[in-house]
């Protein structure tokens, strides 16, 4: 191609302001009008003895892999099946493998096929094989490289893209293709703003963007390994460094492509307003998430309690907590809550919980044996801990019955406080009722007496 050629998309980025709308229409069109021509001459030249005889070896070798995949692709698969024990990561490249045998067959057939006939004719009349040679062998290998890519959408798009870049350049269109695409814009203050840097931007944002991603993944998954940082400071960290990354990745991108970061001024201005304004409680959680994180109050794993809710945490996002329930139901709640409203945190400083629970014995039995029957039976309980025994006192003389509180501690609030409290109370019956051990119920008689006059009287 001419040197003028593949200077063109910078200097038409250098000159496109000087131009008028017109003109870079025509322009446009003359470089459009250019590439049909060349294509025709190209279809023409492919009328030619023997360069129909390398269309036809082509579509002859596409058949022949075709019937190749249908003949063997059942007994490969059936090879596969009885791999018993191989690891996964070896069977999905099998697999990935098992699906494209079509074109792998064609890039081998066709291959041979190249390096045959330069060795029994002129490279001239292999010319165009070794064209679709490469095409095949590099479509084939944009295909399994874009495997890595787990996102559906941006696998497509870089496996579209990177096979139109790949075929512009086996036949040297690149210089065409750029100058196409920068005809095609307009202006925008100082700058010019062509189909070729959108173009640009987006390959190059997808890149840094995905290189973000990659990076911010690998590192989240060593800081969560780290056991020496505390979890609400790997959550922290995680996301510090995804927001530094992506960010970086936004502004570089923009920048690389020739946009002006100190336009983006005033607009970063106008935001900053409507925040203000109109997100006051995004910005609110958002700021409370992070304050959350920097004072250690809650983490991953604390057990609280905020009004009826109780369950422990899963998640701190950044603009809510996720607390799962015993029953499975999973809170969100804004992080705006957890440093207004009054939350218990049962796991904060340690994981030692005391819980209370309170019953009555009759006024006959000996309150010094109530109290060692109690303490005996919720130190048999699982979960009661031990070394931190139970102890029960008497708090009162009630109108049926003689008060006591019994107190024990746990260190698993996380697998619940109701089933543990019941657990107990269980206990206290099943001692109760092998001790003599009475509890109490208030009783009520009612006398009719003579005249009809009701009188009522309670007897405990």
């Amino acid at each position: 191609m001419e040197p003028e050629a593949e200077s063109s998309p910078n200097g038409g980025a250098e000159t496109a302001p000087e131009l008028g709308v017109d003109e870079t229409l025509d322009q446009a069109l003359d470089l459009g009008q250019d590439l049909i021509a060349q294509g025709s001459v190209f279809l023409e030249s492919l009328l030619r003895p023997w360069n129909f005889y390398q269309i036809c070896i082509a579509a002859g070798l596409l058949l022949t892999a075709i019937l190749l995949r249908h003949l063997l692709g059942p007994r490969i698969r059936a090879w596969m099946a009885s791999r018993e024990g191989w690891p996964k990561w070896r069977m999905r490249v099998l697999v990935v493998i098992h699906r494209r045998l079509m074109p792998i067959f064609f890039v081998i057939l066709i291959w041979i096929a190249v390096w045959i006939m330069r060795e029994m004719t002129w490279p001239s009349r292999s010319y165009l094989l070794g064209i679709i040679a490469e095409l095949a062998t590099a479509w084939l290998f944009v295909v399994f490289v874009t495997r890595l890519i787990r996102s559906p959408v941006m696998r497509s798009l870089v496996r579209y893209g990177a096979w139109i870049y790949v075929t512009l350049a086996i036949l040297n269109l690149q210089s065409e293709a750029a100058a196409l695409l920068d005809g095609i814009g307009f202006n925008l203050g100082d700058m010019r703003l062509s189909l070729l840097i959108v173009v640009q931007g987006i390959v190059i944002l997808a890149a840094l963007i995905t290189g973000a991603r990659f990076i911010s993944g690998t590192t989240a998954a060593r800081v969560q390994a780290n056991e020496d940082i505390s979890p609400s400071m790997r959550v922290l960290v995680v996301k510090a460094v995804q927001v530094l990354l992506y960010g970086a990745a936004f502004f570089i991108g923009l920048r690389a492509v020739g946009v002006d970061l100190t336009g983006l001024a005033f607009l970063s201005g106008a935001i900053g307003v409507g925040l203000g304004f109109g997100l006051q409680k995004v910005v609110s959680n958002l700021v409370s998430g992070v304050i959350i994180l920097l004072d250690k109050s809650i983490k991953p794993g604390d057990v609280i309690s905020l009004g009826e809710t109780f369950g422990w945490i899963n998640t701190l996002g950044a603009r809510y907590a996720s607390v799962v329930t015993r029953d499975g139901k999973e809170y969100l709640i804004p992080n705006e809550d957890l440093i207004t409203n009054q939350v218990v945190n049962w796991s904060h400083s340690n994981e030692f919980v005391r819980l209370d629970i309170y019953f009555g014995t009759a006024y006959h039995d000996d309150p010094h044996v109530v109290r060692k029957i109690a303490i005996e039976a919720a130190q048999g309980v699982d979960r009661v801990l031990s070394f931190r025994p139970p102890v029960c006192h008497i708090v009162g003389f009630g109108d049926s019955s003689v008060d006591y509180i019994l107190r024990f501690w746990i260190t698993d609030p996380t697998g619940g406080l109701t089933n543990i409290r019941g657990n107990v109370y269980l206990a206290l019956w099943d001692a109760f009722q092998e001790h003599g051990i009475s509890i109490p119920f208030p009783q009520r008689e009612v006398k009719v007496l003579e005249g009809s006059t009701l009188e009522t009287h309670r007897t405990d």
